[in-house]
């Protein structure tokens, strides 16, 4: 089968700059299969930010680090950052969890299907009750109890699987504990939180009976990067669901998880396909 690739960019937009990067790929033997791109141009007066992604087929023989290392010398003369990927290696997955279970459910059956391009090498959590769900899956579970003296083991457990297992991307499917801000730094640009709501309504416990006393009418989920700052991370995905004043705060609740397990999946997918791209405190999503 042909393996083919995934080119993402981000420099200060110039003239040329599509150019160079199709005849780099063209000298390369490759052939473009999808292309998207973006300016943002600034408030002000001056060149704004340029976003690049490119689906490309090198040939059966491509070997990425080789190709990384020819495309930086373009990226290094038109002072770009990028990345080059494997379009069909999956996204190799740590998912964290502690007691709610339907995005870890969603996650692993879309993982099993087919469906979601990505790999669990590994289930963490500070409860066991989801252990039986990771099994059913064939998944490793690895129970880390966290409490005010054990929290910096646990991450640096989490981080020593991070690296042993080759982790791309860490997801937090109702990981009901906060991460220090050294552990976010860690894992800056490859770690993803599902909170419960349009950020920043209805922060803290028991948000669909906040949303209830309300009298809200939409119920929404949002996907974001984890950054040290508690839910404000750059913005993947969001979702959203119509209710009425019929509904108790369980029935909203249970609404609430379908569109949570639903927004977080379609972030992951939009991930591990090398869809998003950052920009800054935002973010670029070619969808």
């Amino acid at each position: 089968m042909t393996s083919t690739h995934v080119l993402t960019l981000s420099c200060p937009d110039r003239p040329g700059l599509v150019y160079a990067v199709t005849r780099w790929i063209h000298e390369a033997g490759g052939n473009i299969l999808d292309s998207q791109q973006y300016t943002e141009q600034p408030a002000d007066d001056g060149s704004g930010e340029f976003f690049l992604r490119l689906h490309v087929d090198f040939g059966s023989d491509a070997q990425t680090a080789a190709l990384a290392d020819g495309f930086g010398q373009v990226a290094a003369e038109l002072d770009m950052q990028f990345r080059l990927v494997e379009a069909e290696r999956p996204a190799r997955t740590l998912v964290m969890v502690s007691k709610e279970g339907h995005c870890l459910n969603d996650l692993l059956y879309r993982q099993s299907s087919g469906s979601l391009n990505i790999e669990v090498p590994a289930v963490v959590s500070n409860h066991r009750d989801l252990e039986r769900l990771a099994d059913a899956y064939d998944v490793p579970f690895h129970h880390l109890p966290v409490t005010r003296e054990t929290k910096a083991d646990v991450e640096a457990q989490v981080l020593s699987l991070v690296e042993d297992l080759e982790v791309d991307l860490v997801v937090l499917a109702r990981y009901m504990q906060i991460l220090s801000d050294d552990l976010c730094r860690s894992l800056a640009g490859r770690a993803i939180n599902i909170h419960h709501s349009f950020l920043p309504s209805f922060k803290g416990a028991r948000p669909y009976h906040q949303a209830h006393a309300r009298g809200v009418k939409l119920i929404g989920a949002t996907a974001h990067y984890v950054t040290a700052d508690l839910d404000e991370g750059p913005i993947i995905e969001q979702g959203v669901q119509r209710v009425d004043h019929r509904m108790a705060p369980a029935d909203l609740a249970r609404v609430g998880r379908d569109v949570e397990a639903q927004t977080l999946s379609r972030a992951v997918r939009l991930h591990a396909e090398s869809r998003v791209l950052m920009n800054g405190p935002r973010t670029v999503v070619f969808a």
